[in-house]
This record gives structure tokens, C-alpha cells and sequence, in this order.
């Protein structure tokens, strides 16, 4: 063979090029979605304090809740049957599932695994291993305004 010639292909070459080429993108992809599934992306977390909602004190009845959010993350306030607002971070300590609030058990549940929180945040059933982080909430006229605690 003369030098700078290239030897002539065969259709063996091809084939064996184009099956190494498929075999590989195939592993590629397989491969890439696993990893950035085992590897979650970086959520910065956010530097919020506070939240003004935009709904009224008044449109919140008694016994009931409504997801808000509050910076990158659920939050959850409920007015308990006694008027009171309370709010609380609206992702389950368990999986981070977003929690709701059942007005006819009058407590915050987690329908991912059945995780149970008093209206102190405080788990009392199922298996979340902690309770949910509370915020501070604020009445001032037509504005519900809900804050990070100390």
C-alpha cells in the first residue's frame, strides 16, 4: 500500500463502525438520564424572608388551607376553626412531597406516604421524621404578610 492512501472500505468496516456507534449512543443513553437523576441539579435556596399574599384575610375560612408560595418552595397557611392563621413550610419532611391541608381531620396531611402534622407543624403520624418548619404570619388590613421565624 502506497503511503497517504487509505485502505478501501468494506461493507464488514461499515458495519462494524455503525454497530459500535449505535451500542455506543445507546449506553449514552442510558447513562445520562440515571446520572442526573442520582445527581439532582443545584436549587439555590431562597433569600426571601417575607411574602405579602395576595389573598385577604377574609377569604381564608375558617378550617381550611391554601398552598402559597414563598420563595422556590410551597408554603401552606390554614386558618384553624378558632380563626387563628398559621403557616407553615408546605413540603413534607418525609420526601419532600407537598402537603395539604384535610378539614375534615382539622390537621396538614401528606397523601405521598400518609404523614400526619398538627396545626403546630409537629408530626404526629406516619413517617415524616420531623415537623414542618413554621413561618410567621401577619394580618396588617387587606394583607396577609408571612415571614421566616428568628
Amino acid at each position: 500500500m502506497a503511503e497517504g492512501t487509505f485502505p478501501e472500505p468494506t461493507r464488514r468496516g461499515f458495519l462494524n463502525w455503525f454497530l459500535g456507534t449505535a451500542a455506543g449512543a445507546f449506553v449514552l443513553s442510558v447513562l445520562y438520564p440515571v446520572s442526573r437523576y442520582l445527581v439532582p441539579p443545584e436549587v439555590a435556596e431562597s433569600t426571601a424572608g417575607t411574602v405579602t399574599l395576595a389573598i385577604k384575610p377574609e377569604e381564608v375560612r375558617p378550617n381550611s388551607g391554601q398552598i402559597f408560595k414563598f420563595g422556590s418552595r410551597p408554603g401552606i397557611l390554614v386558618r384553624t376553626a378558632q380563626g387563628e392563621l398559621r403557616a407553615f413550610t408546605a413540603v413534607c419532611t418525609h420526601l419532600n412531597c407537598t402537603v395539604q391541608y384535610r378539614s375534615d381531620l382539622q390537621h396538614i396531611w401528606c397523601a405521598c406516604h400518609n404523614g400526619h402534622f398538627d396545626l403546630n407543624g409537629r408530626n404526629i403520624e406516619g413517617p415524616p421524621p420531623r415537623p414542618l418548619d413554621a413561618f410567621v404570619v401577619n394580618a396588617r388590613g387587606n394583607q396577609i404578610v408571612v415571614s421566616k421565624g428568628a
